[in-house]
C-alpha cells in the first residue's frame, strides 16, 4: 500500500484475498500509515504488517517477501511509487521488495486525474507495461478534494478479479491482434460545435483491458469520450467518423478480430462552416448526410476476421440486435439499453444481450461493464478455438 485516501478499499481487498485462501503479507509506506494502520492488516490477516526496511534486524526483509511472494499487488499505487518502480529506485521497504521481486505484479492506481494524464504519468506506466507489469483501473467517479474524474481505485471487487486471473495464467488470446474502437465520434458544425452523442468510452476501455491482460495485441481507435486509454495499449485517438474509418481499415488486414465498441454517429452536417455560426444572422439550415458505415464496410471485406458490433437501443433492443448482426453480417452483436438510469452510455453498468450468428444467445440482463467485456472475449476466444 501506498499513500492516498483510497487506502481503506486496500482493508476490503485484504479480506476478500484471505476470504479465497491467499496468505496476504501487507507492506506500507510511511504515507499509507497516515491513512490506516498497520495494525489493522496484522489483526486481519494473521500476519505481521510491516513498513520499515530495519524493523527485524539480522533478517533481510525484502529478500525474503520478495522470493517468498506469489504476486505482488499494489493498491493504492500513487503517481511516486509508479515512477520509482518504472525507474529502479529502491528506497523503502516496498519498493526495495518489488524490485527484488519476480513474480507478476499487479498495479491498482489512485491519483487525481492531471496526475494520472501528465505525460511523465503516461510516460512510466507505459515503461512498467513493458516488462508485463499489469494495471487494473483507474476508474471515473469521485476523487478527493470534492473533485471527479479518471484516478479513482478501482474497486476491490475488480483488484480481487483481476489478481485472480493473472494468479490462474489465463492467457487465452496470447498471438491475437484485437482492433477495438470506443468512444463517440463528433461531427462538427462550425469550429466551435458539433454533432455527437453521450458515450463516454468506458465500455471500450473495459473490452480493451480484458482483451490485453488475456494476452492479445490491442490496437485501440478511441474517439473523444471522457476516458483515458488503458495502460500499455496502442491507442489511436480520432475525433470524427472519417476519422475512425481510416485508422479502421489501416489495421483491419492485420487483425484477427475487430470489437466496434464504439458509437460512432450516423449523420454529419453536410457543409461545415469555416466561422463560427452567429446567432444574430438567424436560424441556421443545417443538411446532414451520412457517415461511413464502418462496420458493413468491415463485413464485405473480411476475410478471416472475427466481427463483433454493438447496438445501442432504447426499445426492442434484441429485436433490433438480431437485425444489425444479420443485416451486417456480424458474429457477435452486443444489444445495449440505452435512455434510462444505470445503464449505457457513461454509465458503470449495462443491461445488454449478447446474440451469437451460431444462435448461442445470453438474453437481456444487467452486467457491470468489466463482466460484459469478459464475457464478449470468452465468446470471441471460443470462436477462435472453432475456426
Amino acid at each position: 500500500m501506498t499513500g492516498g485516501i483510497a487506502a481503506y478499499k486496500s482493508v476490503h481487498l485484504a479480506r476478500l484475498l484471505g476470504e479465497a485462501g491467499a496468505e496476504v503479507q501487507t507492506v506500507l509506506t510511511a504515507a499509507a500509515t497516515r491513512f490506516v494502520g498497520a495494525d489493522t492488516f496484522s489483526g486481519l490477516t494473521g500476519f505481521p504488517a510491516h513498513v520499515s526496511l530495519w524493523e527485524q534486524p539480522g533478517e533481510v526483509l525484502h529478500v525474503r517477501m520478495a522470493h517468498e511472494a506469489d504476486m505482488a499487488i499494489v493498491a493504492p499505487a500513487t503517481a511516486n511509487i509508479i515512477a520509482k518502480l518504472a525507474h529502479g529506485i529502491a528506497d523503502d521497504l516496498l519498493t526495495a521488495t518489488l524490485l527484488e521481486a519476480r513474480c507478476p505484479i499487479l498495479i491498482a492506481p489512485a491519483m487525481h486525474t492531471g496526475m494520472w494524464e501528465h505525460p511523465a504519468t503516461r510516460g512510466n506506466v507505459s515503461i512498467l507495461a513493458s516488462r508485463d507489469v499489469r494495471f487494473v483501473g483507474p476508474e471515473s467517479g469521485s476523487l478527493a478534494h470534492g473533485d471527479e474524474g479518471v484516478g479513482r481505485l478501482a474497486e476491490p471487487e475488480a483488484i480481487f478479479a483481476a489478481a485472480t486471473e493473472l494468479a490462474g495464467g489465463r492467457r487465452d488470446l496470447e498471438g491475437r491482434r484485437i482492433l477495438i474502437t470506443a468512444g463517440p465520434t463528433h461531427e462538427p458544425i462550425d469550429p466551435v460545435r458539433f454533432l455527437g452523442n453521450r458515450s463516454s468510452g468506458k465500455m471500450g476501455v473495459a473490452l480493451a483491458t480484458e482483451a490485453a491482460a488475456r494476452g492479445a495485441d490491442v490496437i485501440f481507435v478511441l474517439g473523444p469520450g471522457t476516458v483515458s486509454p488503458p495502460p500499455g495499449v496502442q491507442t489511436v485517438n480520432v475525433t470524427t467518423a472519417q476519422e475512425m474509418r481510416d485508422a479502421v481499415l489501416e489495421t483491419f488486414p492485420e487483425a484477427d478480430a475487430v470489437i466496434m465498441a464504439a458509437a460512432v454517429a450516423d449523420f454529419r452536417p453536410k457543409k461545415v462552416t469555416p466561422g463560427k455560426i452567429k446567432k444574430e444572422d438567424g436560424m441556421p439550415e443545417l443538411i446532414l448526410e451520412p457517415t461511413p458505415d464502418i462496420l458493413s464496410e468491415l463485413g464485405r471485406t473480411r476475410t478471416r476476421q472475427l466481427l463483433v458490433g454493438f447496438a445501442a437501443e432504447t426499445t426492442g433492443v434484441e429485436e433490433a440486435g438480431r437485425e444489425k448482426l444479420r443485416r451486417k453480417g456480424l458474429d457477435l452483436v452486443v444489444a445495449n439499453l440505452v435512455g434510462q438510469g444505470g445503464t449505457g452510455f457513461g454509465s458503470d453498468t449495462n443491461e445488454a444481450a449478447i446474440l451469437s450468428a451460431d444462435g448461442e444467445d445470453e438474453p437481456l440482463r444487467p452486467w457491470t461493464k468489466r463482466d460484459l467485456a469478459q464475457a464478449v472475449l470468452d465468446r470471441v476466444a471460443a470462436l477462435f478455438e472453432i475456426r
